[in-house]
């Protein structure tokens, strides 16, 4: 499957949409939510072209999970991002959705610039980002990432992840034609 339909570009933008607008009231993003988008991509990949639209659709899920994957295990953000961007994939098919995952980092990584800047404390975030990039060199176990994650979420800065991978997808999306 490698043309996109009109109508799924907009339902994914809708649907991720919705997903910013929980992520950034609640700091989450719920199951209801991300199972039936994923589910139903699978669905429809199935419904709209068989198997080998199935396995596109699987690829894509993958690829999805796999690009946040490592940032959740070690605390980094929540598994509602992740299963977003799985939902994404089983719409958007492998590419379309490492694509949206570059603009996704690079808008992420924007708004995080702007939030330090924004809280008058850079230097505090780099001495921060410095300690980190320390941790995951120094101790490479998830598991203990995680927890030190935790420990700190009270005292972080939080960005509601469902914001960039929106801004970010939907910038793709626009860019790549899919959605005119």
């Amino acid at each position: 499957m490698t043309d996109i339909p009109l109508a799924v570009a907009w339902l994914v933008t809708i649907v991720l949409i919705e997903a910013a607008i929980i992520d950034g009231r609640q700091l989450r993003v719920p199951n209801w939510l991300t199972f039936h988008f994923a589910a139903a991509g699978l669905a429809y990949a199935v419904w709209s072209g068989g198997r080998e639209s199935l396995i596109w659709s699987l690829e894509g899920a993958g690829v999805g999970l796999l690009t946040l994957l490592p940032l959740y295990a070690i605390g980094g953000m929540g598994a509602g991002d992740v299963k977003l961007m799985a939902g994404l994939g089983a719409w958007m098919g492998p590419a379309v959705t490492l694509g949206a995952f570059v603009a996704t980092a690079v808008t992420g990584g924007v708004i995080s610039l702007v939030m330090i800047v924004r809280s008058g404390e850079a230097a505090r975030h780099w001495a921060t980002f410095q300690m980190l990039g320390r941790e995951i060199l120094v101790i490479r176990d998830p598991s203990t990432l995680a927890m030190r994650a935790a420990e700190r979420k009270p005292t972080m800065m939080l960005l509601p992840y469902a914001i960039p991978i929106a801004i970010g997808s939907i910038s793709y999306f626009t860019w790549l034609g899919l959605l005119s």
